[in-house]
Parts: structure tokens; C-alpha cells; sequence
């Protein structure tokens, strides 16, 4: 989606050894290289209790047989898990692996060994603890697009030793051909990458996760925590539905096509299992719902361009239709059958006596207006089709319509029964969300009553409100935004960066970190900023 508008942790390095060491510490290329064929490091994810699943990529001429191992020590003196998997040529050489048979909350090391005795990098990752448990915290990510600059934001949060579970929830890579987003002017040189055209194709798709996953710091956060991923749109095609996408049109081939080679590189190149929605149980801690709001039953979004086409009287027409289309309740977003799972889930992780009901998810869900003081924003030079939208969107936020109809803004009555859901299991809900490229807290509510707070994720490296709204300071737009949105607690609408999440028993505290720059490769923070909500209360504490 795109619209208008610490510390390495030393005492793993020391217990790598010197050939471990080698393999953690090697930047980029020479980290994919660290064993023959292996090109593409090692990942993990799907915890539970008693398993986790293991990935990586071997280039060979034919299927070859690895041996996956993994173990309490790094110098893997005592096997406590592994096995054998294929990297087949008919799944681009990945390999995946589900390891059972793990204690709970456990750190452990794994590794993947090829025929000839080549070993892969050595890799990090834990089980999800299992009963009592006092602390959590979760590192969330979204919206990284490699030529807008440098992953810091990833390479960063792989050097703390305070990360238990890593979340990334949409816009792993994007779609577009080079020099279209960002344009030739404002891509950085030396983030270059494949294929030069647009991905469609299932080679396309490939080969553009191929260059993701080469770069130095994605590779290393993959290698020192477990990741949980939702797709977003860019993994298929902007602002995707399940009948199609902006970013789609008939020259370019069936949809269908399209989507469903999008969806099997997403399965082949990351650390998934293979079902669109999944849920994980941190002790008595929290359950984590990963639901699927792209592909599965989300309905065309509305385009007020689309609505206005040929009306004379524009407010009118924008105030009849949020009164009625705007709020269809048969309008999908996740589908019933998703909808009685996550509903479901709700009811049963508060009946178990879980403490926290987080739903990490791909779009905000918390709602924003447009502020009247934004028609001042854009500048007079601007082209008449600029102008036009500015003027459109000034209208809705007038006729009581939302600035985004991608988001879940767009699908209010989907979100009404979602936070309906909520509020009856009497759930301590924690949204978290990617996608808007900015940072956010909203205090979400539903029928005048208190249903839960959002943890809104800026992005990695993608633009936000700073690249349309040049020369408007940041204090200005989130002051502005928030006096048109009441739900909006706190905003960034400058930065890059990361969230992450800690969870204890009665409180949950949300730290964003803003990176120095992406435009170099540096590790600093310029900042951070800190916001905690007490369980039972379902609202931010006060700033």
C-alpha cells in the first residue's frame, strides 16, 4: 500500500567457536558463502512449545538430501533434534523442516549439512515457553522496499539480546519494476534488484525474494530469532483483493496466475507453514492470531474516484454513500470462515486464562481522517489530478469517511464484528499492524466502548506522509491528524524503524525505535518513543 498522501549479544558469539563465529559475524555475499551451496543463510520460525520449524536454500544441478541438526551448544556436542529434507529443484532448492520433540522456552542452536560434509551458518531460535510465564517481547517489522535504502531497521534488532520472537506483517518485497517505486531519482544506488521488470511470473517472484533475502541484515535477523510472517499486497501486486489488485491488468495474464505464484515463492522462500491464517500460544501469557486480510475473501476496496465519475454534486453523492454502501455489512475483509476462527480463538485463549489476545495483522485498523489543515500541505504547483484528490478527500473527511479505504477503514462493518468479537470474550486486545509506512497508537473502540489498543509499525525503508507532504514538520501533521481522528493517541509520520512489543503479566509496553538514516548503512537510532497499557483497562495509559 501506498497512497497520496543495542548491544550484540556476546555470550552467543563466544559459544559460536571460531568456525560459528565466522558465520555470524560475515556481512552479505560472503555470508550466503560461508559453506557451498548454501546461498541464502538459514531461517526459522512457527514456534510452539515443542517444535520449530527450519529453512534454508541449497543450489545444487539436482535434488539433494540435507541433514538438519540442532542443539542446546553452539559446537553441537549433544543433538537434542533434527532430520533430513530435501532441497528440491522444483521448489527453487529450498528446504523446510519441522523439528518436534524441543523443550519449552528453550534457546537453540541449528545447522544444515549437505552431502559433501558442507555445513550451513549457524542459526538461533527458541521454542515458545509453555505455562507461567512473566515475560515476552515481540520485534515487529513491515514494508521494507530494498532501493529506497538500507534494512538498519533489521540489522539493528539482530544485534539485541532482548528479542524473543520476531513479527513481520506484510510488504516483505515489493512488486515493481526498477526505477518505478522509487523512481530512478530517488533509489539508492547499490540496492539493486531482480528481476529489472515487474514480478509476475513465478521465476519472477523467485528471483525477487532471491535478492531480498541476499541482503546482509535481513539475513541476519532470519539467523538469530524466529520469525512469524503475514503477507501484505506487494507480495502479490498493490493494494491486492481477491479478485485482482491495482497493480494488475489483463496485459499482464490471468490473476489467478498471478496470485498463485506469489503465494507459492512466499511458501518455498520463507519460514512458514503452508495454511493462510495460525495462531501461537506463549504460555499463559498470550495467544498471537495471524490472520490473512488480503487474498482469501477481501471484497474490491472502494475508489471514490470510481463513485464520483460523472456526479455533479460531489458532497452529496459522498454523504449518500457513507450512509449506505460504505457500510454494506455483507463487505468482507477475512471471510466467515476466518472470522468464526479468530472470533472463536478469542472466546477460547480468555476462557483459558491467557492475559493478552494479540492480533498481528497486516492494516491499520484504527480510524483516520483527513485534517481540514492538510489542503495546505501539497503545495500550488501541484498537478490538477493532485489537487483534485486533495479536494476529494476533504469532502469524505466532511462526509464522515475515512483518509484510507485499503486499510481496515475501509471495511468498517468487517471491523465491527471483529471488535464486537472482542469485547464479548472480554478479550485484552493488542492489534499490531504494518503497511501505512508511518507509526502509530490508537485506543480502538467499538459501540462507545473501550475494545482495545493498536501498536501501528513504521516501516523499514518505504516512504510515508514526510515523502508527500515535504516541508510540513512532523509536529504539525500528527497534531493535526490527531485532532481530526479521535481514536489517535500518538503518531510518527517521519520516520523508519521498528516496533517492539513486551508483554508481562499486567502490562504491555510498546517501544518505537527510528533509525538514524536508510540512506547509509548505519545501525544508529535517532530516537525512540515508549507508550504502555495496563491489562483490563484496553486503552494506552496516559501519555
Amino acid at each position: 500500500m501506498h497512497h497520496i498522501w543495542g548491544e550484540i549479544d556476546r555470550r552467543l558469539l563466544i559459544k559460536l567457536g571460531t568456525t560459528g563465529l565466522a558465520a555470524m559475524a560475515l556481512p552479505g555475499a560472503a555470508l550466503a558463502m560461508a559453506a557451498q551451496g548454501f546461498t541464502h543463510g538459514v531461517a526459522s520460525g512457527e514456534p510452539g512449545a515443542n517444535s520449530i520449524l527450519l529453512w534454508t536454500r541449497y543450489a545444487a544441478p539436482s535434488d539433494t538430501s540435507l541433514t538438519a541438526e540442532l542443539s542446546e551448544s553452539a559446537d553441537f556436542d549433544r543433538i537434542a533434534g533434527g532430520g533430513t529434507v530435501i532441497a528440491a529443484g522444483e521448489r527453487d532448492h529450498t528446504a523446510k523442516i519441522v523439528v518436534d520433540g524441543l523443550q519449552p522456552g528453550r534457546w537453540y542452536y541449528y545447522r544444515f549439512i549437505a552431502p559433501d560434509g558442507s555445513k550451513s551458518p549457524i542459526g538461533r531460535t527458541r521454542t515458545l515457553p509453555q505455562g507461567p510465564t512473566s515475560a515476552f517481547t515481540i520485534a515487529l517489522f513491515s514494508c521494507a522496499n530494498m532501493p529506497f535504502g538500507w534494512f538498519n531497521a533489521y540489522g539493528h534488532a539482530a544485534a539485541r539480546g532482548d528479542i524473543d520472537l520476531v513479527a513481520h506483517v506484510g510488504d516483505y518485497l515489493y512488486e515493481y519494476k526498477v526505477g518505478d517505486y522509487p523512481s530512478a531519482k530517488e533509489a539508492l544506488p547499490g540496492r539493486l534488484i531482480q528481476p529489472a521488470g515487474e514480478i509476475v511470473a513465478l521465476a519472477d517472484y523467485r528471483l525477487r525474494y532471491a535478492a531480498y533475502r541476499a541482503d546482509p541484515d535481513l539475513q541476519r535477523l532470519h539467523q538469530m530469532f524466529p520469525m512469524i510472517v503475514q503477507w501484505d499486497d506487494h507480495e502479490f501486486a498493490n493494494d491486492t483483493w481477491k479478485g485482482g489488485a491495482e497493480n494488475h491488468n489483463e496485459g499482464e495474464g490471468s490473476w489467478a496466475d498471478r496470485m498463485a505464484a506469489a503465494e507459492r515463492a512466499h511458501n518455498e522462500w520463507m519460514p512458514v507453514a503452508e495454511t493462510r491464517w495460525r495462531d501461537y500460544q506463549v504460555g499463559d501469557l498470550a495467544t498471537i492470531f495471524l490472520p490473512e486480510t488480503r487474498i482469501t475473501a477481501r471484497d474490491e476496496p472502494f475508489d471514490l474516484g470510481a463513485i464520483l465519475k460523472g456526479k455533479a454534486n460531489v458532497a452529496e453523492t459522498l454523504k449518500q454513500f457513507a450512509e449506505t454502501a460504505y457500510r454494506d455489512p455483507r463487505r468482507q475483509l477475512m471471510g466467515a470462515e476466518q472470522e468464526s476462527w479468530l472470533f472463536g480463538g478469542f472466546a477460547k485463549s480468555v476462557k483459558a486464562g491467557t492475559r493478552w489476545q494479540v492480533c498481528a495483522q497486516q492494516i491499520v485498523m484504527g480510524s483516520l481522517f483527513t485534517p481540514p489543515e492538510s489542503r495546505n500541505w501539497f503545495g500550488s504547483d501541484q498537478p490538477d489530478y493532485v489537487k483534485r484528490r486533495v479536494e476529494v478527500s476533504q469532502l469524505a473527511a466532511k462526509a464522515g469517511l475515512p483518509l484510507n479505504m485499503d486499510s481496515w477503514d475501509g471495511y468498517p462493518a468487517a471491523r465491527d464484528r471483529l471488535l464486537a468479537a472482542a469485547q464479548r470474550a472480554d478479550a485484552n486486545l493488542v492489534t499490531l499492524s504494518g503497511d501505512s509506512h508511518n507509526a502509530w497508537a490508537f485506543d480502538l473502540t467499538h459501540d462507545k466502548r473501550a475494545a482495545g489498543i493498536e501498536v501501528g509499525g513504521h516501516s523499514v525503508t518505504s516512504p510515508g506522509f514526510e515523502s508527500y507532504t515535504r516541508g510540513i514538520p512532523d509536529a504539525t501533521r500528527v497534531a493535526a491528524l490527531r485532532a481530526s481522528s479521535p481514536q489517535l493517541k500518538w503518531a510518527n509520520t517521519q520516520d523508519r524503524g521498528y516496533v517492539t512489543v513486551a508483554f508481562s503479566p499486567d502490562k504491555v509496553t510498546a517501544d518505537w525505535h527510528n533509525v538514524a538514516s536508510i540512506r547509509t548503512h548505519d545501525l544508529q537510532l535517532s530516537g525512540s518513543h515508549r507508550m504502555t497499557a495496563a491489562r483490563g483497562r484496553k486503552k494506552y495509559d496516559a501519555i
